[in-house]
């Protein structure tokens, strides 16, 4: 692996993994996200239309509110279990940002890849046949918005506009993406990395994608409500993450992997966008953190081990002298 020193205040080297602070990390993690969307499991599906409406609308944010837990728990390992005692800045990866050259065009590289990887995975789902676009009338997103009161005559506009944000949903995302970054790759990855980094890749993956369980068996993502939903979100969040925890360990800052995490939330749902009305959609082919994703992320996660890249990260201890 290649070391190279970076300037600033360093953190405590970890020559081993702190095994009781990681448990409870994942434990705060893990019981909060739980604990925050408790509401949504004890709604009665029979009985939600007669909910008030602003309740409703506080309901449906439970979502991003849980995307804050994984913060809770690394301030809790920071400050309770002092993992890291110094330098904790540096380890996190928030400051210094140094070289700003290399952070800046990592940044860059985070907002635009997930849009490119969820493009390729849509032409791969066409490919397959999983999925039958409609680029001329968008008959499915007409339907859609007729069904929510919008002039299906304007989908051509809403999509255009929809569009548009695109490149600009990484900063939109930016706070709920934060919440999330600053646990998984922020003090998780760091933490586990004294295993390797590829199996610090894994296992900080699997735990990022298991943590989602709350809300995918309510059916998010991919429509299913028992094991097969958090067994395909876990694989899409292994592969993803070895792609935000390549981003975080080669700039050596957390910010490329809050930046591509708010840039995917906004453009994961395109295909929604481009579906053909009554054409069958199967969310575990179709979506990006499904098959046609994984076979994506997983090609070009190749190409950046066949050429090295996984090897080229900045050292977390003092050069050498």
């Amino acid at each position: 692996m290649t070391q190279q020193p970076i300037s600033g205040a360093q953190p405590e080297p970890l020559t081993r993994v702190p095994w009781s602070a990681v448990a409870l990390f994942v434990a705060v993690a893990y019981g909060l996200a739980w604990l925050v969307m408790l509401p949504m499991w004890q709604l009665d599906p029979a009985t939600a239309a007669s909910i008030p409406l602003g309740t409703q609308m506080l309901m449906q944010l439970l979502p991003s509110v849980m995307m804050f837990t994984p913060a809770v728990a690394m301030l809790v390992a920071v400050f309770v279990m002092k993992t890291p005692r110094r330098g904790r800045a540096r380890f996190l990866g928030l400051w210094p940002l140094r070289p700003a050259k290399r952070v800046v065009w990592f940044i860059v590289l985070g907002n635009f890849a997930p849009i490119v990887i969820v493009a390729l995975a849509l032409g791969v789902a066409t490919l397959f046949g999983w999925y039958t676009p409609d680029f001329a009338e968008l008959s499915g997103f007409a339907a859609t918005l007729a069904a929510a009161g919008t002039p299906p005559e304007l989908a051509h506009t809403v999509m255009l506009t929809q569009l548009a944000m695109v490149p600009f949903a990484s900063l939109i995302n930016l706070l709920p993406a934060f919440g999330e970054e600053i646990g998984w790759r922020g003090w998780l990855l760091p933490a586990l990395r004294p295993l390797g980094t590829w199996p610090a890749l894994l296992v900080s993956g699997a735990i990022w994608g298991v943590w989602h369980a709350p809300v995918t068996l309510l059916g998010h993502n991919f429509g299913l409500l028992d094991w097969r939903g958090v067994a395909l979100m876990t694989v899409g969040s292994v592969l993803w993450g070895i792609l935000f925890g390549w981003l975080r360990l080669r700039s050596a800052s957390v910010w490329p992997a809050v930046i591509a995490h708010g840039a995917l939330n906004g453009a994961g749902a395109l295909f929604m966008v481009f579906t053909t009305a009554g054409a069958p959609l199967p969310l575990p082919l179709v979506n990006p953190l499904g098959v046609s994703g994984w076979i994506v992320a997983a090609i070009l996660i190749a190409a950046l081990a066949a050429t090295g890249q996984f090897g080229k990260q900045p050292s977390l201890a003092p050069p050498r002298r």
